[in-house]
């Protein structure tokens, strides 16, 4: 295969949690949508009164079993070491978090879940490795892998503090649009180019983006993961997804409308 390199960093993530370690072997494209709406106040008082939710109420809000079609949901796993393991160039750290499936700032409470888009096997995947060809076994292998992996994280804030979490999450978007280096569990991470795409316009405030990894010394081309952002109210809702089919094949994907659909009117 031409990403060797790039599909055996893509396979590990594939059975393990999304881990922001492995976003430089794997990513896809960009267009431009940033949403934003007013925030809730006191009235009159223009000072943002709002009080974080607790642990139990955030759960009973992220996404679980059943609430998205074709999807699995399970728990979440971030990297080990959570923030403290995570450096990066200045204000470009909350990216980092995002594809890390923690909050993008420090929060009251956080949780987050892993929806995996279920599908079939194809004729090939169940085949007999012996009666295939090389090149058939090669597109088996993509399409067993082609299948988004969503991290989805809620987390609560008190006061503007998920405005906050928000901006800084915004901000980042231009300011490290191109790219940035950090750490993320001990290994090193090089993001070559963040680019705003089109979004789901949901909640108070929105932004997407993508991230794109180094390019693939076989080919030339940079493997691109897929993020957005939502803030509804105090409750920020990050989405990190991952193709790993996709990416190989050089394909288009990006972060499931099903998935930020089920999980914000959850939220509404």
């Amino acid at each position: 295969m031409k990403r060797s390199s790039g599909i055996r960093l893509c396979v590990t993530v594939a059975v393990g949690a999304l881990s922001v370690a492995l976003i430089t072997g794997c990513s896809d494209s960009g267009s431009d949508d940033v949403k934003s709406n007013t925030g809730n106040t006191a009235e009159g008082s223009g000072k943002n009164t709002a009080k974080a939710l607790t642990a139990a109420e955030l759960k009973k809000l992220v996404l679980a079993q059943g609430d998205v079609d074709g999807y699995k949901i399970e728990p979440g796993e971030t990297i080990p070491g959570g923030k403290s393991g995570i450096k990066a160039d200045e204000n470009c750290e909350p990216l980092l978090y995002v594809l890390s499936g923690l909050a993008p700032a420090d929060a009251s409470v956080q949780t987050s879940r892993m929806a995996t888009a279920e599908k079939k096997p194809s004729a090939a995947a169940s085949a007999d490795l012996e009666d295939l060809s090389g090149d058939d076994v090669e597109k088996a292998l993509t399409d067993s892998m082609s299948v988004d992996l969503t991290m989805v994280g809620l987390s609560s804030y008190d006061g503007d503090g998920a405005e906050q979490a928000f901006k800084a999450v915004s901000d980042a978007v231009t300011a490290c649009a191109g790219g940035f280096t950090g750490t993320a569990g001990g290994e090193e991470q090089k993001v070559t180019k963040i680019s705003t795409e089109k979004g789901s316009g949901a909640g108070d405030e929105s932004v997407a983006y993508a991230t794109y990894g180094e390019p693939d010394e076989a080919d030339g081309k940079a493997p691109v993961a897929h993020a957005e952002v939502v803030r509804h109210g105090n409750v920020v809702a990050t989405y990190y997804t991952m193709n790993i089919g996709a990416m190989v094949a050089d394909k288009s994907y990006t972060v499931p409308a099903a998935v930020v659909t089920a999980q914000s009117a959850k939220l509404k």
